[in-house]
Order: structure tokens, then C-alpha cells, then sequence
């Protein structure tokens, strides 16, 4: 026994110092990746879901208009009964913050799921690739045949299929792209008659050609070349990140086996190469870790498929550490990591804010400026005046009045704005006046208090703290 375990001892060592033998795909060979069943590729289908209720989203109605519209020539992102004006905008920032780290987090604990499972190329290249390859052989052998047979009327019926497919996706991906901005059944409409703007038709026809290249032609090189995900993810790993890996002392010497027997001078990788086969980026994973892989976990389905049949345990590939693999050692538990501590804070910072604003979105957002030339003008009869701005934004669905009354000083009256009638979305700026008899000016600077109700609605109010200036006492 102790002999095997030298013997593979050696060709481990072999295994991880061959690092010259990593091929990186750069164009030259098509990948044509074997589509095997299994908890990861159900797991994958699950993920490319989540794109499919994006990609419905702008078609959700809400009490007769769209769900979610984010409005930009009027400046303001609706989501269902909530509208989010650029008053707001730090909750984008924190909800863009908090994606970024989990994006980190994730990556820190278990690598590029995201990319595996999620990634708007994999997704789209996966469908795409599963349709080549209904309609011209899903596994290397089969294209092959394909493409070098000579050309009939079926070849181009196939081939004409395949890219009319690729063609009428690329086209909905960016229409149902554009829909996220603008009236979604309107811009289908003006669509139909040519009468859609022109910045419409560059971004669909942007992401129908990007769609269209990306997924089709370039795949993976996407991945190895224009992604800088996948220049990052070095830097998020640590050795208790688990990746999907290949268990070398297990699995080394290779070779192959027959169905029921057992070689006790093997080990239990039987160089089937399916590993390498089902992977949408063609790397080995038996040559360790790699740029090109984003732990989508098809080559454990496949492996666990193989060692099945041979009547051996699962696992030669599988989720693990570098400290399990390489050290036998327990990765470290999750909130003992620095990183994963520090990364959890932040979001949990970012959440807060972001729930914070949404349970404290206000209606209205008001406010008052005071004119600075001349600070106060003091009227023939004595009186004290002093000039302000007043902007109010509407961000309810209806239109509101308010009725404006001041205070905070004895005698104040208020004029040019007894009352406010705002559209909604919209901002008002409308110029008051503020008078204070002499004889009730105690200080050269008064506190004062701009105070509007809504006549239909008693439960919005708004109130804005100010100053009154006058001659010094």
C-alpha cells in the first residue's frame, strides 16, 4: 500500500509542476463542450431562469402601467407603486455597492459562481450553443462531421435554422433591453411602424450585434480575453476558497479500466477525458486551477457520472480548498475569515441604507433658499423683507395642491406663496415673501419655518427650517 502511495505521490507532483502543458484556447479550435445531465447543469438551468424573468420584466403591468420603467429623459426609475428620483440617487449607489461586494463575497467563498451560473455571456452562450447543437451534433465529433460534409439542401437548412435562431434572439435581447427604458408595448408599436427614435435603433441593433457575435462566434474568449472578472478573481481567492477540483492524490496514475475490474496500481481517474469534454471553456481541470474556469461544476457531473459506472466513489472532482487538497485540513469556518468578516459588514451596511431610504422615501422633497442680494430689504412703512426660493418635486402619481402658511416669528406673513399645484414628476420653483413688522424683529436672524399641507391628503405635510434676516439690534 505504501508503494501505490509513493507511486502516486511522484505523479501528483508531475501533475501540478506541468503547468506548461496548460492550453489556453486563444480562437483557433471551437469549442463544442458535450452536454451531460446532472445537479450542477439542473442547478445552471435554475440560474439562466432568473435571466428569463429579466428579460419579461419591462412587459409587467401595475395598476395600467409598467411595473418597472426606468425613466431616464424624465429622470426618474419607477418600480412598481415606488419612484426613485436622482434626489435618491445615494440608495442606487448603496444597491450598486452592495452587488459589487456580494459579487466579492461570493467569489472569496466559492469562486466565479456568477460567472457559471449567471453571467449574461455564459447564459446567452449556452443557449445559443444548445441550439448549434441540436441542429448540428452537440459533441466535437458530430460538428465536425457536419460542417466537412459537402454542402446539401439540408446543411443549409440547418445552417440557416441555427442563425435565424441566433438572430431572432440577439434582436429580442435588444429590444427587451431598451423596454427596460422606455413603454414597453409602445416601443414594440413604434417598432412595427419605423416610428421609434433613433437612439432606440442604435442600442438594439448594439446589442443584437454584440449578442449576436459574443454568444455565436466568440464564447468563451469573452471569458479568457475581454472579461476583467476573470483578470480579478486571482486576487479574491484564498486557500479556503473551494473550488471545483480535481483530487490528484486520488485520481493519479491514470488509466484505463474495465467495467467491474479493479487495478490496485491505478488510481481512479480512468482518462475518459469527459471532464474536459462537457467544459464550456475546453481547460482541464486535472491540471489544476485555471484562468479559463467559472466553476459552473459541469466537469463534476461528468466525472460523477464516470465514476459511477466504474463503481467507484464520487468526488474525484468536486468543490474543495486548496487546504483540503493539499494540507487534509478543515477550511477555515466562514466568520472566522477576515475577509468574508469584512466583506458581510459592508454589505450589511449597504442593506441597511438601502432599506433605511426605501422605508423613509418621502412624497415630496422640499426646499427653500434664501436670496442672498440683498439679504433683507427694509419697506417704506418699516416692515422687514426678505425673498426666497421655494422648489417642490411631486414624487407621487397624482397632482397635489398645498397650502403654505409660515412660522416661527410673531407677525410674519407670507406672500407670492398662499398655495403650490405640482404635477407629478415634476418640480415647482416658485419665488415667496416673507414680511415681519419692525416691532417684532427681536434679532438680526430669526428662525423660520415653511410649513404646506395637501389639501386632498392630510398626511402630507412638508416642512422647511430657514432664517429671517434683518438689521442688526
Amino acid at each position: 500500500m505504501s508503494e501505490k502511495v509513493e507511486k502516486k505521490s511522484v505523479n501528483v507532483d508531475d501533475i501540478y509542476e506541468d503547468v506548461s502543458d496548460w492550453h489556453i484556447n486563444t480562437g483557433g479550435i471551437k469549442i463544442v463542450a458535450k452536454r451531460m445531465a446532472g445537479r450542477f447543469r439542473r442547478l445552471k438551468w435554475f440560474g439562466m431562469t432568473i435571466w428569463l424573468v429579466l428579460f419579461l420584466g419591462p412587459y409587467l403591468r401595475w395598476n395600467g402601467s409598467q411595473a418597472v420603467l426606468l425613466d431616464l429623459p424624465n429622470r426618474q426609475f419607477n418600480f412598481f407603486n415606488v419612484t426613485i428620483y436622482p434626489q435618491d440617487i445615494w440608495m442606487l449607489s448603496l444597491t450598486l455597492l452592495f452587488f459589487a461586494i456580494l459579487l466579492a463575497a461570493v467569489t472569496s467563498i466559492a469562486g466565479r459562481v456568477f460567472c457559471g451560473y449567471f453571467c449574461f455571456q455564459t447564459v446567452w452562450t449556452d443557449v445559443y450553443t444548445y441550439i448549434e447543437g441540436k441542429l448540428e451534433g452537440d459533441t466535437p465529433k458530430k460538428a465536425m462531421k457536419f460542417n466537412s460534409a459537402p454542402w446539401s439542401v439540408n446543411k443549409i437548412v440547418r445552417k440557416v435554422s441555427k442563425h435565424s435562431l441566433w438572430l431572432l434572439i440577439a434582436v429580442l435581447t435588444g429590444i427587451s433591453f431598451v423596454a427596460w427604458f422606455t413603454e414597453a408595448y409602445q416601443l414594440w408599436r413604434d417598432l412595427f411602424h419605423f416610428e421609434a427614435s433613433l437612439p432606440a435603433y442604435l442600442i438594439i441593433g448594439a446589442f443584437t450585434g454584440g449578442t449576436y457575435t459574443f454568444a455565436g462566434f466568440m464564447r468563451e474568449q469573452v471569458c479568457f480575453w475581454l472579461c476583467p472578472y476573470a483578470r480579478l478573481q486571482g486576487v479574491m481567492y484564498d486557500q479556503d476558497t473551494i473550488l471545483p477540483s480535481y483530487d490528484a492524490e486520488r485520481g493519479e496514475p491514470r488509466g484505463r479500466i474495465k467495467k467491474g475490474q479493479h487495478d490496485d496500481t491505478k488510481g481512479s481517474c480512468v482518462d475518459c477525458n469527459v471532464c474536459v469534454a462537457v467544459c464550456p471553456t475546453g481547460i482541464d481541470i486535472r491540471k489544476g486551477q485555471q484562468e479559463g474556469c467559472i466553476t459552473c461544476g459541469m466537469c463534476i457531473d461528468a466525472c460523477d457520472t464516470i465514476m459511477e459506472k466504474t463503481n467507484q466513489p464520487k468526488g474525484l472532482i468536486r468543490y474543495a480548498s486548496y487546504k483540503e487538497l493539499h494540507h487534509n485540513a478543515t477550511p477555515l469556518a466562514l466568520y472566522k475569515r477576515p475577509r468574508v468578516i469584512i466583506y458581510s459588514l459592508i454589505l450589511m451596511i449597504a442593506l441597511s441604507g438601502v432599506v433605511y431610504g426605501f422605508m423613509n422615501l418621502s412624497p415630496t422633497e422640499f426646499k427653500v433658499v434664501h436670496e442672498r442680494q440683498p439679504l433683507f430689504v427694509q419697506l417704506s412703512d418699516g416692515t422687514i423683507q426678505n425673498k426666497y426660493t421655494v422648489k417642490l418635486l411631486n414624487k407621487t402619481k397624482q397632482t397635489i395642491k398645498l397650502n403654505f402658511t409660515i412660522e416661527g416669528i410673531e407677525g410674519a406673513t407670507l406672500h407670492g406663496l398662499s398655495e403650490m399645484i405640482v404635477e407629478p414628476g415634476k418640480v415647482i420653483p416658485v419665488t415667496a415673501l416673507v414680511r415681519v413688522p419692525e416691532q417684532y424683529m427681536t434679532s438680526d436672524l430669526t428662525p423660520i419655518v415653511f410649513k404646506g399641507s395637501v389639501e386632498s391628503n392630510d398626511r402630507i405635510t412638508v416642512r422647511y427650517k430657514s432664517m429671517f434676516m434683518g438689521p442688526k439690534k
